[in-house]
């Protein structure tokens, strides 16, 4: 037997139970578990609302995780808890399929690589589409798990400057602690025309590029100081799900609007992105915010990312 989070109803948060240790089948690997997030996407497949459809219950959450192989080898793993029948990675021991297994660099510390995660490769890919040539880069959203790591990663690639955008003074502060050369607060009742006039004035020069997690009126006021030909590279829509982009701003200044998600890498890609990821953690060169709780109140720490009371990626410890 062997400790899991089990959701048994859509909506509601999932409960610690003892279940049967799963059976690897063909091209699986059987991994035992060091810490798994709890992600925006695991709650949203929970809900039952999201485009996947409703999940079959009960079942396990977890898009992801990391731990050990039998002989001991670290390992990052992926699942489609939630958006296809079967478990995740919530529980003391877990399968998971070949392609979906990333083994880690000795050395990597798995509880930081579990914080960083699928988002870090997301802020890693952005800035992967956006070119050699960093510049200067303006983060939406840089309190948020994507945010963070995009801040350091930038940096790392060469940006010469990042600016950082966000809600709360815990953030921004935080944003300045992970190398942000500027702060911008986003405070409640801004305005597109506002919002852009405050970016301005933290630029030292040009905007190359813009990493928005967030779109909405955030994405549109980026792209009103992005120079000629600058980029935007959107990554989600925390902040909505349209934007108010006119036609003039993206016709006067050339500008390029990308989209991604990480379900247009290859395994492959994937693979290449977390090996980065891990190697930059190992070296201190790369941290989020996270908080570890344990399996047995994983309904609690479940229920402040739903509410959005989790000030830093929750990571269940089996």
């Amino acid at each position: 037997m062997i400790d899991a989070a089990v959701v048994r109803i859509c909506g509601q948060p999932p409960m610690p139970e003892r279940r049967p240790a799963p059976v690897p089948g063909d091209g699986e690997f059987c991994i035992r578990v060091a810490a798994a997030p709890i992600t925006p996407l695991d709650v949203l497949c929970a809900s039952g609302t999201s485009y996947f459809g409703v999940p079959a219950t009960p079942y396990v959450p977890g898009v992801q995780g990391v731990g050990h192989l039998d002989d001991g080898t670290a390992v990052w793993f992926a699942t489609a808890a939630g958006m296809r029948p079967g478990d995740g990675s919530m529980a003391s021991i877990v399968t998971a399929a070949g392609d979906d297994v990333v083994t880690l660099p000795p050395g990597t510390p798995l509880i930081p690589v579990a914080a960083l995660g699928l988002s870090a490769v997301a802020a890693h890919a952005a800035l992967r589409a956006a070119g050699d040539d960093l510049g200067q880069v303006v983060v939406l959203g840089a309190g948020g798990t994507v945010g963070q790591a995009a801040i350091q990663l930038a940096l790392l690639g060469g940006a010469r400057r990042v600016i950082a955008v966000a809600r709360s003074p815990e953030a921004l502060a935080r944003a300045t602690d992970l190398g942000a050369a500027a702060t911008v607060p986003l405070l409640p009742g801004d305005s597109e025309t506002g919002l852009a006039d405050c970016l301005r004035d933290a630029a030292d020069g040009p905007v190359d590029l813009v990493i928005d997690p967030v779109f909405g009126m955030p994405a549109a006021a980026a792209l009103r100081v992005l120079r000629p030909g600058g980029t935007l590279v959107n990554l989600g829509s925390a902040a909505g799900a349209t934007a108010p982009i006119d036609s003039a701003t993206l016709r006067s200044g050339s500008l390029r609007i990308v989209g991604h998600t990480n379900n247009a890498l290859s395994p492959a890609q994937r693979a290449g992105a977390l090996t980065d990821i891990a190697a930059h953690a190992a070296a201190g060169r790369l941290t989020v915010a996270h908080e570890t709780v344990p399996l047995a109140a994983v309904a609690e720490a479940w229920t402040r990312q739903a509410i959005g009371l989790a000030r830093s990626r929750m990571i269940i410890t089996p």
